[in-house]
């Protein structure tokens, strides 16, 4: 598995890098602006992006929406820790959190918690009966803790 990701990263070049740079910053612009500002042919913008996509190096387009035009005004992150007994339920409760509707990012941890999710509420009731219908009462769940989120920024990918 790692020469497979070693071989994508040496894949890319300055041109793939550089698509997927102005695409993380924004992914509506026309494919004759993104060549513009990667300095390519159009032709050959819009086949590295293709390309990018056929081997899942760029997975999607998305549209970043707040969560607080949808009338969730509340983000708080919430570490779980499942029971010693319950491991082979991991799969199972990571299914049942990825379908609900307040998480906005699920992530499953190697470390003290086994989940920390990141959930968006309406308010602290919304929170609070999120965790205790969801989590204090799911069998697989040993405990929780839960934080509130004053302020959130996130960068986009680039090389380290």
């Amino acid at each position: 598995m790692e020469s497979k990701n070693l071989r994508l990263e040496t894949d890319l070049d300055a041109v793939d890098r550089k698509i997927m740079e102005e695409l993380q910053t924004n992914g509506r612009m026309t494919n004759a602006e993104l060549a513009e500002r990667v300095g390519v042919a159009a032709s050959t913008c819009i086949a590295r992006v293709r390309n990018l996509v056929s081997r899942r190096v760029i997975t999607g387009f998305t549209a970043a929406v707040d969560p607080r035009a949808m009338g969730l005004d509340l983000q708080v992150l919430v570490s779980v820790t499942v029971r010693s007994g319950a491991r082979q339920r991991i799969a199972e409760m990571s299914e049942e959190l990825r379908a609900l509707p307040e998480v906005m990012q699920l992530f499953f941890l190697g470390g003290v918690e086994d989940f920390i999710i990141h959930l968006a509420a309406r308010d602290s009731d919304h929170v609070r009966d999120f965790v205790m219908e969801n989590l204090s009462a799911h069998p697989a769940v040993s405990s929780t803790r839960t934080s509130i989120v004053f302020s959130h920024h996130q960068n986009p990918v680039r090389q380290a």
